[in-house]
């Protein structure tokens, strides 16, 4: 069983910065993809960004030029370094894992929070 550990998020006002952290742990802990989630309030979970095992990244385009989605695969650690944050940017971030057994796993959430 992998398990997610996000942490890094917090309060942060606008045009400013910070990074993400997550951690995969377990017991033979395979992971393909990673990425990053968001969940507003009354809004559907979106991709932010995903990063394969090989390293290809993918960015939604409201932060593409902005964040930056980086691997560690010795560490099965994913970052997510947010800059020039707007009060839109305001969310639960999760972390994902696409596992190479095919299962998929989440982490509980971290909040950012923008002020304007």
């Amino acid at each position: 069983q992998v398990q997610l550990v996000e942490s890094g998020g917090g309060l942060v006002q606008a045009g400013g910065s910070l990074r993400l952290s997550c951690v995969a742990s377990g017991s033979g802990v395979s992971v393909n993809t990673m990425g990053w989630f968001r969940q507003a309030p009354g809004k559907q979970r979106e991709l932010v960004a995903s990063i394969t095992f090989g390293g290809t990244t993918n960015y939604a385009g409201s932060v593409r030029g902005r964040f930056i989605i980086s691997r560690d695969i010795n560490k099965n650690t994913v970052y997510l370094q947010m800059n020039s944050l707007k009060p839109e940017d305001t969310a639960l971030y999760y972390c994902n894992a696409d596992l190479w057994t095919g299962h998929t796993a989440w982490g509980q959430g971290t909040q950012v929070t923008v002020s304007s």
